[in-house]
């Protein structure tokens, strides 16, 4: 058992922000949110305070550092689209390089000493080999995957610096909803498969787009590796704990070890929901690799994390579940 902690979590307002904060709370811990609100939701900050702010404001970082006596830093606030990174990569390093920076700062000048990343799979590009372990080397082929790996180096660099403890989570693709309905993801616009999915499948949309189906596959679409955002949340109190513990520093794959194609996918869906899904089908997007699948041997060696919930029919009942909860409060009495 862990002392109960401080923990500042940047972009907790965030689909998977606020499911951190909801593990954390349950761990014994207090999660204070930063989060600008340019994404993320204001009902989904439920568990401890709530500060509306930029993290590129140092002077702001800092000062919620000192005043809720923080012993760890949360650092998820980051625009997350890889396809928009690609269009649009000026904001992106504005935004997760120039916030990271300045988070960073704010824990040297306060002496917080325990940092905890959100990092990417995007940080490998396109693997040689599979699974992918954390050997596997890092050559992003998005800005996004740029971003996220400048942030990596940053962290190392402040590390060997001034001392600063940290672990980096490479997550492979965040899914499913809250099992207690009581948070969802929630993107404006959406870009995720399983929601988009289940909107095409409830009539919400036309049809779901599928970009690339000439990819070495067995059927032509892309494989991941879908990992339960609850299974994610934990990670991250497990990542509380081994710092808190003195923890060596740690850069570690988080996902189920296991691939399913976009096709794959929408079958699930479809048996769980006893509806068709209508597709529409795209050429490739930049920027996505054909197959990321983690190897998640050393997280479980490390941190003892393992997924209980990132089976795929859990994922989607989940979320299907909560789409399903959504749409019934959305109807007038």
């Amino acid at each position: 058992m862990t002392a109960r902690a401080n923990i500042l979590v940047t972009g907790g307002a965030g689909f998977i922000g606020s499911h951190a904060c909801k593990a954390l709370a349950a761990a014994g811990h207090n999660p204070v949110t930063l989060d600008n609100f340019s994404t993320g939701n204001r009902d989904s900050v439920k568990w401890g305070p709530c500060i509306e702010g930029d993290i590129r404001d140092t002077a702001v970082v800092q000062k919620l550092l000192c005043r809720h006596a923080i012993t760890a830093v949360m650092h998820f606030a980051a625009k997350a689209y890889v396809g928009e990174s690609v269009k649009m990569p000026a904001p992106y390093y504005a935004n997760n390089v120039g916030g990271t920076i300045s988070v960073l700062e704010a824990c040297r000048r306060s002496d917080v000493q325990q940092f905890i990343f959100s990092s990417s799979c995007a940080t490998y590009g396109i693997p040689a080999r599979l699974p992918i372990t954390e050997e596997t080397e890092q050559r992003p082929v998005s800005p996004y995957g740029w971003t996220k790996l400048i942030g990596e180096q940053m962290i190392k660099d402040h590390s060997a610096a001034y001392g600063m403890r940290y672990v980096i989570l490479r997550y492979f693709n965040a899914a499913g909803a809250d099992p207690d309905g009581e948070l969802a993801e929630r993107h404006d616009p959406e870009t995720h498969l399983i929601p988009l999915a289940l909107m095409a499948a409830y009539g919400h949309t036309a049809d779901l787009p599928v970009f690339g189906t000439d990819y070495p596959t067995a059927d032509g679409t892309c494989i991941r590796d879908y990992v339960h955002v609850s299974d994610l949340a934990t990670a991250h109190t497990d990542a509380v704990s081994y710092l808190l513990r003195g923890g060596a520093n740690l850069a570690v794959n988080i996902g189920s070890g296991n691939g399913h194609s976009i096709k794959e996918i929408v079958k699930a869906i479809q048996r769980i929901t006893g509806r068709a899904i209508p597709l529409r089908m795209l050429p490739r997007r930049a920027g996505d690799p054909p197959v990321m699948i983690a190897d998640p041997e050393l997280a479980k060696q490390a941190l003892g994390f393992t997924t209980s919930l990132s089976d795929i029919r859990t994922i989607v009942a989940h979320a299907s579940l909560q789409f399903t909860r959504e749409v019934a409060d959305a109807i007038p009495a």
